[in-house]
């Protein structure tokens, strides 16, 4: 049985599909009632509801368990504290395997939630548990936030420059990777994977590749990361998750976010998906 916590989010999601399709079994742990049945449907054979704060539901949810793949919530400001309530519950099984869903550069201190997970790592370094570190870089699907107004009125919106530069990963080619760790025995304890898909791209050159396949010009637009944190938090977004946010694209605006697409080819045995194969999958 393997554990995957953060199952209703699309990572999570994306990971009970690969394991299904692996003929793995798997438990999901979910926020609240409203989620078991997408966690069902993506794969999981049981689903635990319950906060992952609560020690209670980390011994309830890890019972039997061979394999835990621990995705933190995103950008939140307790990843560390659940950490260590989720390596708890692994020594108390014995003989558990941890895949902790990490982030590609956790070591840079001016993204708060890139240094939680330094924080976590080094936890599950010092654990004796046998482990797997897998780091992705950011998703071609969070693009599909903007893809209503690509599509309506040909602009991509950014909260950074156009120049901006930055390596792209699919998220199902990270849930493949996830999937084969899982159910590769032995294979790739103690390992720290980078996940990346493409080579760095700019903003312009994500807009072009949308010019390519939706046969019309898309414009980047850059917006400020003012303007962003305002409409994020009109949507309900804490103030502290939109604070991590705009650090984090502070940072982009900077330096970017490179990588290396080498490691994600060998595990896949295939070329990792492009950015217009993604598009063209996606707009199709």
């Amino acid at each position: 049985m393997i554990l995957v916590t953060g199952a209703a989010g699309k990572t999570g999601l994306a990971v009970l599909a690969a394991l299904k399709a692996r003929g793995a079994k798997t438990r999901a742990v979910v926020r609240n009632d409203n989620q078991i049945l997408p966690a069902r449907q993506a794969g999981a054979t049981e689903v635990v509801v319950g906060n992952l704060l609560d020690a209670d539901v980390w011994r309830l949810a890890a019972t039997a368990v061979s394999h835990i793949y621990h995705i933190g919530p995103n950008l939140h400001p307790n990843e560390v504290r659940i950490g260590q309530l989720m390596v708890a519950a692994a020594r108390a099984i014995g003989n558990c395997r941890v895949v902790y869903h990490s982030v590609i550069h956790p070591q840079i201190r001016e993204m708060p939630h890139h240094w939680r997970k330094l924080k976590m790592e080094k936890i599950l370094f010092d654990s004796g548990l046998s482990f797997t570190v897998l780091q992705p870089t950011a998703y071609m699907q969070n693009l599909l936030t903007y893809l209503p107004t690509i599509q309506k009125d040909g602009i991509l919106p950014v909260p950074y420059p156009a120049a901006t530069s930055l390596s792209l990963v699919d998220l199902y080619d990270v849930a493949a990777v996830a999937a084969k760790v899982l159910t590769e025995h032995g294979q790739h304890r103690y390992a720290t994977y980078e996940l990346v898909g493409t080579e760095p791209l700019s903003q312009t050159a994500v807009a072009d590749t949308f010019s390519q396949i939706l046969h019309r010009p898309i414009e980047v637009r850059p917006v400020s990361p003012e303007a962003w944190q305002a409409q994020a938090l009109a949507r309900g977004m804490g103030k502290q998750t939109a604070a991590t946010a705009v650090a984090m694209f502070a940072y982009y605006a900077a330096s970017g976010m490179a990588g290396n697409p080498q490691v994600l080819r060998f595990l896949l045995g295939r070329e990792p998906t492009s950015l217009a194969d993604f598009i063209t999958r996606t707009v199709s």
